[in-house]
């Protein structure tokens, strides 16, 4: 397990002082990301292998969000390598040793010259100690309900106004950051609503100049939120679970 502190910082609250749903993702993905820096597999091991780990799924469950303040502890470890698939937890903690947020993510390895899936490496499996995978109820992957995912059941929901990409939406490959989606989606959520879950399937890559279509459909404590091309096939499904 790979662990790291920190403090909660106004820039990264809203307006009731708590912690954004957007920087608990900005956390979880940063700690993995330390991880791999440490074991020497990170961004330039990557660059110079032609490989990259890119998003397939997330699922996060927030307990409570923290405070302005609060003193955080953000942890995460893989438990499993299945094909060119990894699978990895993440949990953030407070200082007093309160669970406050966990979360499943699926990341799949691309070789960047073709663009296709390929299996971990060598030096990957060896330097990623596994773990037994968190106790919770593990969600799908694949998000019902949402247009262009072919599910047989898409909800009716309203197209909104599209928008361009912008280049600092971009990360180290050059496409959208998987958070960035979920920054996006979240705009069309109700005034101060209070997740307690977040579901995000990625589908394709969205690139600089890229327009986005959001398609918004809400169905009893969930919104799912569709962000598309221009031929309506998601980049990415977003779906937000309300407490009730």
């Amino acid at each position: 397990m790979y662990t790291f502190r920190s403090r909660v910082r106004y820039s990264e609250t809203d307006s009731r002082e708590l912690l954004t749903l957007s920087a608990i993702t900005d956390y979880f993905q940063d700690c993995g990301t330390f991880q791999s820096e440490e074991l020497g597999l990170g961004v330039h091991y990557l660059q110079e292998s032609h490989l990259a780990w890119v998003l397939s799924a997330w699922q996060i469950v927030v307990e409570e969000y923290p405070h302005l303040g609060d003193d955080i502890i953000i942890s995460t470890f893989p438990y499993a390598f299945k094909g060119f698939l990894g699978y990895r937890n993440y949990t953030m903690d407070r200082a007093d040793g309160r669970r406050m947020a966990y979360a499943n993510a699926v990341w799949t390895l691309l070789d960047t010259r073709k663009m296709t899936p390929v299996r971990a490496t060598r030096e990957m499996m060896e330097k990623y100690v596994l773990s037994d995978r968190l106790a919770m109820e593990y969600a799908p992957r694949k998000i019902a309900g949402a247009p262009g995912t072919g599910s047989g059941d898409a909800l009716t929901g309203e197209w909104q106004e599209g928008f361009l990409v912008k280049r600092y939406q971009l990360d180290s490959n050059h496409h959208v950051n998987n958070a960035w989606y979920i920054k996006m989606a979240a705009c069309y959520l109700p005034a101060q609503a209070d997740i307690m879950q977040m579901r995000a399937e990625y589908r394709r890559q969205a690139l600089q100049g890229d327009r986005v279509i959001p398609y918004v459909a809400e169905t009893g404590q969930k919104h799912i939120i569709s962000l598309c091309n221009e031929e309506k096939e998601p980049y990415a499904v977003i779906e937000f679970t309300h407490r009730a």
